[in-house]
């Protein structure tokens, strides 16, 4: 049976309650980060943390204890002796009334994990005709108002692809559903930067960080097959995956530049602490 840690309680998934009026369920006012457990121990946990310290900041939930985290993300992956899988770690501004406002009162935090997918060596996506707003309330925040990814993903499923890609209102590639966006143009390997509207991701932060790249705008109009010569998503259950077709057309996959990267993460996954500096 799954145990899962629901407000200072490891519990087993049967019995996890969270009340009807949790303003996580009645609005989406929650933040949440997805770690990857490696070889037993969730990687790179205290960059997941810090981003959801920033997220739950930027919502104005919390305060929220770094030190119960740590507790409940141990105590989850010791239960579940998992030596690979998804750990969820997810927290809502707690009980609320049904609607926008919010009451005064301490947040709930759910931290669950189920065991990990198979991989896929590569990725097709497809750009969908909705936008990132890079100058709204939740821009670079991760939160659990998700549903504007659910429609986009249910978009490009839909058209053959596994992920969806968004531009912003300025017509700048921006970022997936879940995942950052690399293209190599020129020869020159290049990821949006976060004033594109686009999510700080880990892996992404990895990838500049040990491997090299430039962060700069780049025109969701030139984000074709035929006008980048490699192009890969960054994400913690990801990795580094190529992406094999854009918009059906086909891209040559794995480039030697997506190959040079994938193994410097592949190296950093044996590292207990990766810096991201």
């Amino acid at each position: 049976m799954a145990l899962a840690y629901v407000n200072g309680r490891l519990i087993e998934e049967a019995d996890a309650e969270l009340s009807v009026f949790d303003h996580g369920l009645v609005v989406g006012d929650g933040v949440f980060e997805t770690v990857l457990v490696w070889r037993g121990r969730p990687f790179a946990l205290e960059a997941h943390l810090d981003r959801l310290a920033r997220s739950a900041a930027g919502l104005g939930i919390g305060p929220v204890s770094r030190r119960e985290l740590h507790g409940a993300a141990a105590a989850v992956v010791e239960a579940a002796g998992l030596a690979e899988a998804r750990l969820r770690i997810t927290v809502t501004a707690g009980r609320g009334p049904l609607g926008s406002a919010r009451q005064s009162g301490p947040p709930s935090i759910i931290v669950a994990l189920e065991p990990l997918g198979e991989p896929h060596e590569h990725a097709a996506v497809h750009v969908v005709p909705w936008t990132r707003n890079e100058r709204g309330a939740l821009a670079g925040l991760k939160t659990t108002s998700y549903a504007e990814n659910a429609l986009a993903l249910a978009r490009a499923t839909s058209e053959g692809a596994d992920e969806a890609i968004f531009a912003n209102t300025a017509a700048m590639l921006c970022e997936g559903t879940g995942s950052n966006v690399f293209v190599v143009l020129d020869g020159e390997l290049c990821t949006p930067p976060l004033s594109s509207g686009c999510l700080a991701g880990v892996t992404r932060a990895l990838v500049l960080a040990h491997h090299g790249g430039t962060e700069r705008d780049v025109p969701i109009a030139a984000f074709r097959a035929e006008a980048v010569e490699e192009a890969f998503l960054t994400s913690s259950l990801r990795g580094v995956q190529p992406i094999s077709a854009i918009d059906k057309a086909a891209l040559a996959w794995p480039g030697p530049v997506t190959k040079q990267v994938a193994a410097t993460y592949a190296a950093l996954l044996e590292t207990p602490a990766p810096s991201l500096f």
